[in-house]
C-alpha cells in the first residue's frame, strides 16, 4: 500500500502559521481530479483564510466547541454539493459520495505538501447556510481545516491522549466479504 494513504491522519494541533497559496491550489487541484458519477464533479469549496479575517471569523462561528480546535487553522473550507445533476435536474444521489472522493483527495494532497486536514461534521449547518449563503441546490457537506502541524499540547485536554494514541483501524476480515454469502475475505 503507498506510504502516503497508510500515514494519513486527521490531525487537531494546528499552527497559526499561514499556509502557502500553491500549496493551497495544489490541495484544490487534487480536489478537482477526483472521480465523479457521469463527471459531474457536484463538489463546491467555499474557501476561508487569514487574508481575509472578518469572513475567517465567520466561518469560525460556525464551528462547535467540540471542533474548537480548528480555529487556530489558517484555512477552513466548508464543502457542499450539488444535489441533482446538470442536465435534466435529476437527483444525484451519489452528489455526497463524490464530494467525499474529492475531499480524501484533498487529504493526501495536504499530506503530501507537508500539512494536516481535519474534515468536522461537527458545526451548525443552519448558520453555514445562512453565513455562507448557499444556495437551495447544493447540501452542506463537512468544514475543513487545514494548516501545518504544531504541537499537541496546543489542543484542548480532551484531545492530547487521542493524539498520542496510535491509529486504528478495523481488520480486512470485518470490512471486506465474498459474494454474498458472508464469508470473510482471507
Amino acid at each position: 500500500m503507498n506510504e502516503l494513504i497508510a500515514k494519513r491522519w486527521s490531525a487537531r494541533a494546528f499552527s497559526t502559521k499561514p499556509v502557502e497559496r500553491s500549496k493551497l491550489l495544489s490541495i484544490l487541484e487534487a480536489a478537482r481530479w477526483a472521480p465523479s458519477s457521469k463527471n459531474e464533479q457536484p463538489w463546491r469549496y467555499i474557501i476561508f483564510t487569514k487574508d481575509n479575517p472578518v469572513r475567517l471569523m465567520e466561518a469560525q462561528s460556525v464551528l462547535l466547541e467540540s471542533n474548537s480546535y480548528a480555529k487556530r487553522a489558517p484555512i477552513l473550507i466548508c464543502a457542499i454539493a450539488r444535489k441533482n445533476y446538470s442536465e435534466g435536474e435529476k437527483y444525484n444521489r451519489l452528489h455526497f459520495h463524490d464530494l467525499g472522493a474529492a475531499n480524501e483527495n484533498m487529504f493526501l494532497e495536504a499530506f503530501n505538501q507537508g500539512l494536516i486536514m481535519h474534515e468536522m461534521g461537527g458545526f451548525d449547518i443552519q448558520r453555514a447556510i445562512e453565513i455562507f449563503k448557499i444556495p437551495d441546490d447544493f447540501e452542506v457537506g463537512v468544514m475543513i481545516a487545514i494548516g501545518h502541524q504544531d504541537k499537541h499540547s496546543v489542543l484542548p485536554e480532551r484531545f492530547r491522549e487521542k493524539a498520542y494514541s496510535p491509529r486504528e483501524r478495523r481488520s480486512l476480515s470485518e470490512i471486506a466479504f465474498v459474494g454474498d454469502n458472508g464469508k470473510h475475505l482471507e
